[in-house]
């Protein structure tokens, strides 16, 4: 069995320990296991990870290289070592189950599966055929066209004791919805709740019952020791799912890479309000920056350009993303977030360009990959969020 490749870049946010987490892993043989430690200290409040690699069949250290955890020399006062599972063979084929426990292989959380979505992700970085291809939308810059490609995501439940570790690196309440009563621009988000890639999935089992905190665990799944992962959906799970899937379902994901920085954007529809006589539809936009190369570099200013189906035509300027300016590093290499844009027509497209600062002070340009605005046809009841 292999690791994937994007293990062995990925960095922990909590701290120097935790962007050290899978830097060393590249490969175990089919009888060797992973046990993933944590640093708690007495409060059981989680701080680290660090995969120590034992053969379970002879007890001798893996084949790989690794560094030593924390000694008890150096272990900070109160401080101790718990085993937090063992990790499990990637699947390079197939999907990964509802129940599935995870570590985020970029931002280093914990996490459960509940359910997968299938989309249709467009790599521009990819020359494709004519066929099959995405055409680029009114003004937009490039003129090739994108042939999209089935892919596999996951909606996620976090373990709410590492929120605080990654919220300088991707935002918690990223998954907001559009509210039942009548402000047509108020917003409620679900925290914990998330979208990961299938390669970011790094699967892991524990012997817990109850291995992720988070207050929608045990409303969403239940303890079967009989099935494997152990944790099968709730009735209410399914329930939220369907009456949710409008304004949770993720269709199509846009990437392109610039100066080896790596641009994802993943658009959502959050439906449609009435506004001073006037139809208002609502988009969620999540993006990731992922720096693939050794270059610190720093996100300084963003350049938007968002067309809309009525035939406007917006600029918008302004300096960082979300009131920050981050900084990607080969320690911290991702910074992700989430936006919301608002059109008086049923759709239209965004694309535009980051400004990017070298350590030297010189800038360049990262594209932003278009992507469409589009509108569920019938639009359903408003999003029920916590409602069972």
């Amino acid at each position: 069995m292999r690791v994937c490749e994007r293990a062995r870049a990925a960095k922990m946010a909590a701290c120097a320990l935790r962007r050290g987490l899978l830097s060393s892993v590249s490969k175990y043989n089919k009888k060797h296991t992973h046990r993933i430690l944590s640093v708690a200290d007495s409060t059981g409040c989680f701080e680290a990870f660090r995969p120590r690699f034992q053969c379970r069949t002879c007890g001798l250290p893996g084949a790989v290289q690794t560094r030593r955890f924390m000694s008890s020399r150096n272990r900070p006062e109160g401080k101790i070592l718990e085993t937090v599972g063992v990790f499990e063979a990637v699947k390079q084929h197939g999907k990964y189950e509802t129940g599935q426990l995870f570590l985020h292989s970029v931002f280093g959380y914990r996490g459960i599966v509940l359910f997968p979505w299938h989309a249709r992700l467009y790599d521009r970085d990819i020359t494709p055929p004519m066929s099959d291809s995405k055409p680029e939308p009114p003004g937009a810059h490039g003129s090739k066209e994108v042939k999209g490609k089935t892919h596999t995501y996951y909606q996620v439940l976090i373990d709410t004791r590492d929120c605080p570790h990654i919220s300088q690196r991707s935002q918690t309440e990223a998954v907001t919805f559009l509210a039942n009563h009548d402000d047509s621009r108020a917003l409620y988000a679900i925290p914990g709740l998330d979208y990961v890639s299938h390669e970011d999935i790094l699967p892991y089992n524990s012997a817990e019952q109850v291995p992720i905190q988070h207050e929608l665990f045990e409303r969403f799944l239940m303890y079967n020791p009989a099935k494997s992962p152990p944790f099968t959906a709730r009735d209410t799970l399914k329930a939220w799912q369907e009456k949710n899937h409008p304004w949770l379902e993720l269709s199509d994901v846009h990437r392109e890479t610039t100066e080896n920085i790596r641009v994802t954007v993943i658009p959502f529809y959050m439906g449609m309000r009435e506004a001073q006589n006037s139809h208002v539809y609502w988009w969620r936009y999540c993006i990731r920056l992922e720096n693939m190369g050794n270059e610190v570099v720093q996100l300084r200013e963003r350049h938007w350009r968002i067309f809309s189906l009525s035939g406007t035509l917006e600029t918008v300027r302004g300096r960082g993303v979300v009131g920050r300016e981050p900084v990607l590093s080969k320690e911290q290499p991702a910074f992700q977030y989430s936006s919301h844009v608002s059109l008086q027509a049923p759709s239209g497209h965004m694309w535009g360009t980051f400004r990017i600062e070298r350590t030297d002070g010189s800038h360049f340009d990262i594209r932003i990959p278009p992507f469409s605005l589009e509108s569920n046809k019938d639009d359903k009841a408003p999003p029920a969020g916590y409602t069972f």
